[in-house]
C-alpha cells in the first residue's frame, strides 16, 4: 500500500517522471534505430567499413555507460537531457547495426540473381525480397537495443536527466526504500512490456516461410 501511496502522492511527481523517462528512452530508441539501420545498410556494401563498424560497435559495448555519460557531459559542458540522449543513442546503435549488416549479408546471392533473372527491378528486389528477409533480424536488434536503453537510462539521473532514475538515486542517498523500489520496479515493468511488445512485433514481421523453417529446425533439434 505504501508504494501505491507514493505513486499517488502529487509531491512525488510520478506522472511527470514517467513522461520524462518515456521521452528519454523513446527519443534514444528512435534515433538509434534510424542511425543503426542506415549504417548497417551502408557498411554491408563495403568489407572494410563493415570490419571497422563492427569492431567499433564491440568496443562501444565494452565501455561502461556511466563513462560515456560523463564524456558527453564534458563535450557539451552541460548536464541533463542532451548528453543523456546522445549517450543512450550510442549504447543503442550497435545491436541494430550488427543485426542489419548480418541480415543483409546473410541473404543468398543466388536469390538476388534469380530475382534479377525474372526481370525484377532494384526497388522490387529491395522491397519484396531483401526487406522481408532482413526485417525479423533487424527487429531482434531493435528489441535488444530498446531493452538495453530502458534498463540503462536510470543512470542518466546521475547527470540530471530525471525520470525513474531520480527515485533510485534519491532512494539510495537517503535510504528511502519505498522510493527506491518504486523506481526500480517501474523500470523493470517498462522493460518487460517493451520486451513482450517487441517479441510480438518480431514474430508478426517474420515471413510465414521463415517461421516454418524455424519451427522445423526447432523440432529437429
Amino acid at each position: 500500500m505504501q508504494y501505491i501511496n507514493f505513486i499517488l502522492d502529487p509531491s512525488n511527481n510520478y506522472l511527470s517522471q514517467t513522461i520524462e523517462y518515456l521521452k528519454l528512452c523513446g527519443v534514444s530508441i528512435a534515433v538509434a534505430i534510424l542511425i543503426g539501420v542506415v549504417l548497417g545498410v551502408l557498411v554491408s556494401r563495403n568489407a572494410f567499413l563493415a570490419f571497422l563498424a563492427i569492431n567499433l560497435s564491440g568496443l562501444m559495448r565494452a565501455i561502461p555507460i556511466i563513462a560515456v555519460l560523463f564524456i558527453f557531459v564534458s563535450i557539451f559542458h552541460q548536464l541533463g537531457f542532451t548528453p543523456s540522449i546522445i549517450a543512450l543513442i550510442v549504447l543503442g546503435i550497435p545491436p541494430i547495426l550488427i543485426n542489419t549488416y548480418t541480415g543483409i549479408r546473410g541473404i543468398d546471392p543466388a536469390t538476388i540473381d534469380a530475382a534479377k533473372g525474372m526481370g525484377m527491378t532494384t526497388l522490387q528486389i529491395v522491397t519484396r525480397i531483401q526487406a522481408p528477409l532482413v526485417t525479423p533480424l533487424v527487429a531482434a536488434g531493435i528489441r535488444t537495443s530498446a531493452v538495453q536503453i530502458i534498463a540503462t537510462a536510470t543512470l542518466a539521473a546521475e547527470i540530471g536527466a530525471g525520470g525513474y532514475g531520480d527515485y533510485i538515486v534519491d532512494g539510495l542517498s537517503v535510504f528511502n526504500y519505498t522510493e527506491l523500489i518504486v523506481g526500480a520496479v517501474s523500470v523493470a515493468v517498462l522493460a518487460m512490456l517493451v520486451e513482450v511488445l517487441m517479441s510480438w512485433l518480431q514474430r508478426i514481421l517474420t515471413p510465414e516461410g521463415l517461421r516454418v523453417q524455424e519451427q522445423v529446425a526447432t523440432a529437429k533439434a
